[in-house]
């Protein structure tokens, strides 16, 4: 019995340190990474968000940038705010629950965070922009041109995820992490630690085959998914992906915003031949800039080429298929993590929904 008394204590003992770490750990990555923008209180969810107002006579018209899971809005801002200083008005702001973003009530599917972000617009007096969202955002970029359509001028999707898959699996941490309290216990306890550990050999996955940009992680604050909240927030987005695309994709056809799609051959975290080609099958006029050797990340690895979609889709004449072989041209000999993180594949048909 002594023995039993013991084990409990020592667990709970454990449980509290891990607990203990992971607050000092949330504030830390608090402490270093900052508020970039502004606040905004959008029906009782407060936004926090990075306004680059309009310049005279601008060349393009407002950009509004969705990102992706695990990200928040620096991930974006730094690769694309630099090439469009000046060019147009732009919008980059941390979805519910990211970044320093309160997760608020009813954001938990891609189309309440596309409502908060239609209001978001509304308050900052932008009528209509063109939306660009990557990974993640992609599904959300998506509900906001269905559900939206005047205020979309048109759609840019990054590497996205936007349709059921077979099987509809995902990683077990972000369903455990879902599950009430067992999650919220995983969350407080054990994501810190674990995630500090695996950051930047996930990071290195997330673009291979190409290079991770020096000091991405730091510069981009991706610690900040490490907090409890940012990572049930996190998790809650990707655990519901698959049943809310089930329900999602079959209205994609009333999409009818210029629409443009790029992704690489080589990403290895969402399966583009279903993602990025079903986009293009089912929304009417959308092309897709299929680029060779290019992992996840278009908006860092590729920045000329979205600028170029963003461009093309604002109305101007732009061969992005050159643009892709240029692309293609930098990054032929990119060959980062090759063996450490192999390429996904698509599930067997037979497990696909019925």
């Amino acid at each position: 019995m002594n023995l039993i008394y013991a084990a409990c204590a020592f667990l709970l003992a454990l449980v509290f340190a891990l607990a203990g770490v992971t607050r000092a750990g949330a504030w830390l990555i608090e402490w270093r990474n900052p508020p970039a923008g502004e606040f905004a209180d959008i029906d009782g969810t407060r936004i926090h968000y990075v306004h680059v107002p309009a310049p005279q006579n601008a060349e393009l018209p407002a950009i509004v940038f969705i990102h992706g899971a695990s990200a928040n809005l620096r991930d974006q801002m730094l690769p694309i705010r630099p090439l469009l200083e000046g060019r147009a008005e732009m919008v980059f702001l941390d979805r519910p629950g990211f970044g320093w973003s309160a997760r608020g009530p009813g954001n938990e599917s891609p189309s309440t965070q596309a409502d908060t972000i239609a209001r978001l617009m509304d308050r900052l007096g932008i009528h209509n922009a063109i939306m660009v969202g990557h990974s993640f955002g992609g599904v959300i970029t998506a509900a906001f041109g269905r559900e939206h359509p005047e205020k979309t001028l048109g759609l840019v999707f990054l590497s996205p995820v936007s349709h059921p898959w077979p099987g509809g699996a995902t990683a077990w941490y972000y369903k455990l992490t879902a599950t009430p309290i067992i999650g919220w216990l995983f969350s407080e306890t054990l994501t810190y630690p674990a995630g500090t550990l695996q950051m930047d050999s996930a990071t290195a996955c997330v673009f291979s085959p190409n290079k991770v940009p020096e000091g991405y992680v730091g510069n981009a604050s991706i610690p900040l998914v490490l907090r409890p909240g940012a990572f049930r927030a996190n998790a809650i987005d990707v655990a519901g992906l698959y049943d809310y695309t089930l329900k999602a994709a079959p209205h994609y056809r009333d999409i009818t915003a210029p629409t443009i799609v790029i992704s690489g051959d080589r990403d290895k975290v969402v399966y583009a031949s279903i993602h990025s080609v079903g986009l293009v099958r089912d929304i009417p006029g959308a092309e897709l800039i299929w680029v060779h050797n290019l992992g996840h990340k278009p908006d860092w690895i590729a920045s000329d080429l979205v600028v170029g979609a963003i461009k093309k889709v604002a109305g101007k004449v732009v061969d992005l298929q050159a643009m892709a072989k240029t692309v293609e041209a930098r990054i032929a000999g990119d060959a980062y993590n090759e063996g450490r993180c192999p390429d996904i594949t698509v599930p067997d048909a037979e497990l696909a929904p019925t």
